[in-house]
């Protein structure tokens, strides 16, 4: 038998290995992708379905229009380039009901703060309406050339200026003191050197929309575990 009749069968071998491990290396990839392409799928629906149990607690709205009018704001784009203008369907979607001398904002007292509106029934913070409940302590973002809401590897508050989350909650806070009417109070950290810094977003955005006289009246001060809170009041017209 010649040399080279040998070689045939080796030769045979070798590229039917390179075909199997070609096939199961695209085999791979495509199972990589459609498990991915599933959890997506699923954190997507997940995050759709947590908007849409909080919407619904509210009456009156239309809680497809206004999930849709959300998506409007950041779905394709970049994450980093989304200014606060782009919620404005958003907001129109779900717009604020009257709620003169109820309103309360707040500055570093979160829970605090809720805590004290579930037991006072008097007062509702932006957290309390439609266009903050539904979104509250949630994260998502959008990405160039997707149709998909991402609930991870989205940028955090202050990466940068304009992204996602920090775009909508400036847009939304601006939206709740122009809506305010009659007196406001607002909740504010006492146990730091500066419990209403000029950079906040109660100070930055919302005091400024209220277009108001602002007025001091016998701050109250509360000593929690976190220490102490005020809460002042401003009147709007």
């Amino acid at each position: 038998m010649e040399r080279g009749e040998y070689g045939a069968p080796e030769k045979r071998r070798r590229r039917r290995c390179l075909i199997l491990t070609v096939v199961a290396v695209l085999l791979l990839i495509v199972i990589i992708a459609i498990v991915l392409g599933l959890t997506l799928r699923k954190n997507t629906d997940t995050f759709k379905s947590t908007f849409t149990a909080r919407c619904e607690k509210f009456e009156g709205y239309d809680c497809e229009k206004v999930w849709g009018a959300f998506e409007e704001a950041y779905v394709g784009r970049d994450p980093c380039k989304v200014p606060p203008g782009a919620y404005d369907p958003f907001i129109a979607a779900a717009p604020l009901k009257p709620a003169c001398n109820r309103m309360m904002f707040w500055s570093k007292t979160k829970d605090v703060v809720h805590d004290f509106t579930e037991k006072k029934d008097c007062f509702i913070t932006v957290e309390d309406t439609l266009m903050g409940n539904v979104l509250d302590g949630l994260t998502w973002c959008g990405k160039e050339g997707s149709s998909e809401t991402f609930t991870t590897s989205c940028p955090g508050w202050t990466d940068c200026e304009n992204n996602t989350v920090r775009s909508f909650w400036n847009r939304v806070s601006t939206a709740f003191a122009d809506a305010a009417c009659g007196d406001v109070s607002a909740m504010l950290n006492g146990s730091i050197d500066t419990p209403f810094h000029p950079k906040s977003p109660t100070a930055s955005l919302e005091s400024v929309s209220l277009d108001c006289e602002r007025k001091l009246e016998h701050p109250q001060k509360t000593h929690t575990d976190t220490g102490a809170n005020s809460t002042q009041k401003s009147s709007k017209p």
